[in-house]
C-alpha cells in the first residue's frame, strides 16, 4: 500500500470503499453506487456494503431526507395511506405496544416524512407526503483481506458462505492485495466459488485503475428477509463510509487528511501512519485537542481544523449522492 498506510486494514478498507465510488461494477460497467463500510446483521458484519441504484429513483429516496429511516420510521413512511386515515386502520399490527408507532408517527411529522392531524375523538390520523421508493436494485457485500494468506483464507470460508446463503446479498465479493503471483491464493482455497475475488495495487492511493477482477462472481437470489434488506441499505445510506469524522478524533493537534491518488484518508502526525478507528480516540496516549488560537486566529474555517475536517468530509459524501443524482 502507500507510504504510512503501515498494516492497517481500516486503511485498505476505507480506498476499497472509494475505489468502488469510482470504477463500480468492476465488471459489467459503470453503475451508480451508495457505499457504506462495517454494516450487517446480529449474525454477520460485512466490511464494505455496495448499494446499487437507479438515479431516478434514488433522488425520490433523498427527498426523504439524508439520514437513516430507522425501523420504526420506515415502518410509518412504507405505511402512510394517501388520504387521511387512523394510523391502527393503516399500518398492520406491529406486534409490539402501539404506543411505539405513535411516537414513530409524531417524529416523521416533525421531519416532515407524513402528515399528520387530530381525527374524530382524537384520534390519530396520517397521510403520506411522498410515496416510499423501492430504491435499491442491488446489494453487494464486499470482505476486505488485504494480506489473505492461506490460513486466512481457510477461516474466511466459512463466513463467505454465510454470506452467500443468506440471502440478502446479490453479489459477495473478497478484496485483496496484490500479490504479483500469477494465480491469487485466494483462488487456491477452499472458499466458495460464488464469491468474486478483487486484487488491488494501492502503492500510489486510489484510482479507477488500482482493482483487477481475477475471480467473478455468481450472481446471488436474494431471495432472504426483505425488510432485513432494506434495513441494510438504510442504515448504508445514513452512515456511508465516511463516518470517521464522526467515530474518530479530527479535533486532535495531530489528525490530518491527505490525499493518496483520488483518495482522502485520516493521517496521524504522531504515529506518522494512518490510525485505526480504535486507536483515535480521546484515550489515546498521543491525544492533544487542538489549541484555541487555532479556532480562531485566521483560521480560514469558522470552528478550528477539527470541524474544517468534518465538514470537507460531509461535503464529499453529498458530492457523490449529487453525482448518483445526476447519471
Amino acid at each position: 500500500m502507500f507510504p504510512g498506510a503501515g498494516d492497517s486494514e481500516f486503511a485498505f478498507e476505507l480506498l476499497v470503499c472509494r475505489w468502488a465510488e469510482l470504477a463500480w461494477h468492476p465488471a459489467d460497467g459503470d453503475r451508480p453506487v451508495v457505499v457504506a463500510r462495517q454494516l450487517g446483521t446480529r449474525e454477520r458484519r460485512w466490511d464494505t456494503v455496495v448499494l446499487e441504484v437507479a438515479p431516478e429513483v434514488f433522488a425520490t429516496r433523498r427527498a426523504f431526507g439524508e439520514r437513516t429511516l430507522d425501523s420504526d420510521l420506515l415502518r410509518v413512511v412504507r405505511g402512510a395511506p394517501a388520504e387521511w386515515a387512523w394510523y391502527r386502520d393503516a399500518l398492520d399490527d406491529p406486534g409490539f405496544p402501539w404506543r411505539y408507532i405513535r411516537e414513530a408517527i409524531h417524529r416523521a411529522a416533525a421531519l416532515d416524512l407524513i402528515e399528520k392531524r387530530s381525527g374524530p375523538n382524537g384520534r390519530i390520523e396520517f397521510r403520506r407526503v411522498r410515496e416510499y421508493p423501492d430504491w435499491v436494485e442491488r446489494v453487494i457485500a464486499i470482505e476486505n483481506k488485504p494480506d489473505l494468506d492461506a490460513s486466512a483464507a481457510r477461516a474466511l470460508a466459512d463466513q463467505l458462505r454465510h454470506d452467500v446463503e443468506s440471502g440478502l446479498a446479490d453479489e459477495v465479493w473478497v478484496a485483496t492485495g496484490t500479490t504479483g503471483e500469477r494465480v491469487s491464493p485466494a483462488l487456491l482455497e477452499d472458499m466458495p466459488v460464488e464469491v468474486g475475488v478483487l486484487e488491488f495495487d494501492f502503492a500510489d492511493g486510489v484510482d479507477a485503475d488500482a482493482g483487477e477482477v481475477v475471480w467473478h462472481p455468481t450472481s446471488l437470489r436474494a431471495d432472504g428477509d426483505a425488510r432485513t434488506r432494506l434495513l441494510l441499505a438504510e442504515r448504508a445510506y445514513g452512515k456511508g463510509w465516511r463516518s470517521l469524522r464522526e467515530t474518530m478524533r479530527p479535533d486532535c493537534r495531530h489528525f490530518e487528511v491527505r490525499r493518496e491518488g483520488r483518495a482522502l484518508v485520516p493521517h496521524c502526525a504522531a504515529k506518522g501512519r494512518v490510525p485505526t478507528a480504535a486507536e483515535c480516540k480521546g484515550g489515546c496516549a498521543e491525544f492533544s485537542p487542538e489549541p484555541p488560537q487555532w479556532r480562531t486566529n485566521g483560521w480560514p474555517i469558522a470552528g478550528g481544523p477539527g470541524k474544517g475536517v468534518r465538514e470537507l468530509l460531509e461535503r464529499r459524501r453529498e458530492r457523490e449522492r449529487d453525482r448518483v443524482d445526476s447519471e
